[in-house]
């Protein structure tokens, strides 16, 4: 009998396939490999250089080149305490955040609520809400950013005073005559009279808010809504109980959006303060780098206090 026989064939080990997560998140990575290389070979050194600037002092040099002098947080100091401008422009930058962004991220859930029924024309009209969008980017909102023209229409040239006051959609002392019989406080008048002379500049900038909802609103399952019709439920129970908690994720990814885009916006006075004092002398160089490493600073944190405060009310759907 051949002993070959009776020796036991050992099983050939077959490497199992890749799952569909790993194969989705190998191509996440080369989606954002151009940005990864482009970021430490272009922007890195940037960064680095503009911290190192912080901390010290410069001194152009008369050969060309330039000599960095190590003078700690003094810089900081200065532009905290020193330059008054500086905190100015944070509190009214902080100001008009506040009216901005509640006002732009329900204003796009709102146009996206509409834009998601069955409408005639409801491409269209998804369109004519993006376009501003893309006028206000690149060359052509650096265009639109120097046309006196459209500046003197918008802000005027030759009101001061109560006329400048008067100039706008509305003004205090018609939403105080509204308001009279009403116990509405000074804060919130004014709040609605900033936030409705605002609204050219809020439906410009919704555009990319919307789609965000409109994408979440269309991943809803029909299903649901037909449940609360058969349930007797109104529309205003079903938004309520349904849609906003549905599209919640959303609420928190457009705000998070929303504030970045605010304070990096180039018509921002903290951005466009900075720029001036970069230009202004020598000595701005350095100290509008540790303007700009306080602002971002302010920013991560405003930026994790409303994910912390946000996401207590963000319901995600689960997938059994």
């Amino acid at each position: 009998m051949n002993n070959t026989a009776n020796k036991k064939v050992a099983p050939i080990k077959k490497k199992k396939p890749a799952s569909l997560d790993s194969k989705k998140a190998r191509a996440g990575w080369i989606f954002v490999l151009p940005f990864i290389i482009g970021f430490i070979l272009v922007y890195l050194p940037v960064v680095i250089d503009s911290i190192t600037f912080s901390f010290n002092e410069l001194t152009i040099l008369s050969q060309g080149g330039y000599e960095l002098d190590f003078v700690g947080l003094s810089n900081y100091q200065n532009a905290l305490f020193k330059d008054s401008g500086f905190t100015e422009a944070l509190i009214a930058g902080m100001k008009q955040l506040i009216i901005d962004v509640p006002c732009i991220v329900f204003f796009s859930l709102f146009i996206a609520i509409i834009l998601n029924q069955k409408i005639l024309g409801r491409a269209a009209f998804r369109a004519i809400f993006f376009i501003p969008v893309i006028l206000t980017t690149g060359l052509i909102g650096q265009i639109d950013a120097n046309n006196a023209m459209l500046e003197h229409m918008q802000n005027g040239s030759t009101n001061t005073g109560l006329e400048e006051e008067s100039s706008g959609i509305l003004n205090l002392m018609d939403v105080q005559a509204l308001f009279s019989n009403m116990a509405v406080g000074q804060g919130l008048v004014k709040y609605v009279v900033d936030a409705v002379n605002s609204i050219f500049d809020i439906v410009n900038r919704c555009g990319v808010q919307m789609l965000i909802f409109l994408s979440g609103l269309q991943s809803i399952s029909p299903a649901i809504y037909e449940s609360c019709q058969i349930d007797g439920a109104s529309g205003w129970e079903t938004f309520w109980k349904v849609t906003l908690p549905m599209v919640s994720p959303m609420i928190l990814v457009n705000t998070i959006y929303t504030v970045i885009d605010a304070f990096t916006a180039s018509t921002n006075k903290v951005m466009t303060y900075i720029n001036s004092i970069y230009s202004g002398s020598q000595e701005g160089m350095v100290i509008s780098s540790a303007m700009s490493w306080m602002y971002f600073l302010l920013v991560i944190i405003i930026i994790g206090a409303v994910v912390g405060i946000i996401s207590r009310f963000v319901f995600y759907q689960r997938r059994d």
